[in-house]
């Protein structure tokens, strides 16, 4: 599973009750929060989207969990960051790399799957933006600002160095699985900087693999507003090529409120005729309508794959 953010770990939330042989592909291009502050103090990978990885493979009974999501407050230097990226911070540093530090919290908190990383190279993502009123293009650097953007139109997204080295255990993954599942979660700042590393798009090219690119439930403010779900697929392929992923997963059930700031609709699909294979499900989390039931998609994905080739390995 290739992604970040939230949408990552809400899908390993779910699988992990359908097998352990799952392996979540994560995102490092993240520079915001907690995760940006220690990967300027410390020159490390972020770890924010590796602590949620991990939380959702823990056990759903272990004391650890709410330590790990423990966030300081108060005024001084520890506040806003997560005890469980200062785990991994220090984790990192008895091991020698992030890496190893995830591969050692996956036997000391018998996690139900692996988490790797994409890269370990330090890459900056950035955006070209159409802006709103001018129509002139700006670039803007860095995920969280682009994440915040308000300006325009993001037209492209593209990675500083472009030509950064897949992680190999990573390839390797994608070249063994099963099932590759991209998504869900933000597409320009998510989805697109695994996609965006060349070894890792042409793991994916030559895997017979069933590759399944998951959409969002709702649009994003800043990123997707206004997108179908072809909108998603066609940004996807302008991005990595045609021809990976040959299968969707939509949300057909579009009847729950949505709130009304910020501004966000349910993604639908366009009349436009579909260039890919789609599954539709109701995947919504009716408490959090803008976002997956973890529950749902893990189910609708094991139908799907069941379908396809038989059930997965527990």
């Amino acid at each position: 599973m290739l992604g970040g953010g939230t949408g990552l770990a809400q899908i390993l939330r779910g699988i992990k009750h359908h097998t352990t042989h799952v392996t979540a592909i994560v995102s490092v291009a993240d520079d915001g929060g907690s995760s940006g502050l220690l990967r300027k103090d410390l020159g490390i990978l972020p770890l924010g989207d590796f602590r949620k990885c991990i939380i959702a493979l823990a056990n759903d009974e272990s004391p650890l969990l709410n330590l790990l999501q423990y966030r300081f407050a108060g005024t001084g230097e520890l506040q806003g960051h997560s005890f469980g990226n200062l785990f991994l911070a220090a984790l990192s540093e008895l091991t020698g790399g992030v890496d190893l530090a995830l591969a050692e919290a996956q036997q000391v908190l018998s996690l139900k799957g692996r988490i790797l990383p994409s890269t370990l190279a330090s890459v900056t993502l950035n955006a070209e933006i159409t802006e709103r009123h001018s129509n002139k293009m700006v670039i803007l650097s860095g995920q969280w600002l682009i994440s915040k953007q308000n300006l325009g139109v993001i037209d492209r997204v593209y990675l500083e160095p472009n030509d950064a080295p897949g992680y190999p255990d990573a390839i390797s993954a994608i070249l063994e699985a099963d099932l590759i599942i991209a998504g869900p979660g933000s597409l320009y700042t998510s989805i697109l900087p695994n996609l965006l590393l060349q070894d890792i798009v042409q793991a994916l090219r030559v895997t017979p693999a069933l590759k399944l690119y998951v959409c969002n439930v709702a649009t994003q403010s800043g990123e997707t507003d206004g997108y179908s779900v072809q909108d998603h697929f066609c940004k996807l392929e302008e991005h990595v090529g045609t021809g990976i992923f040959t299968h969707v997963l939509a949300n057909n059930n579009l009847h729950t409120p949505l709130p009304t700031t910020p501004l966000i609709n349910y993604v639908h699909l366009s009349s436009d005729q579909c260039p890919f294979k789609l599954i539709e499900a109701d995947v919504v989390d009716e408490e959090y309508p803008w976002r997956h039931d973890s529950a749902k998609l893990a189910q609708a994905v094991m139908n799907l794959f069941s379908e396809r080739t038989g059930p997965l390995s527990q």
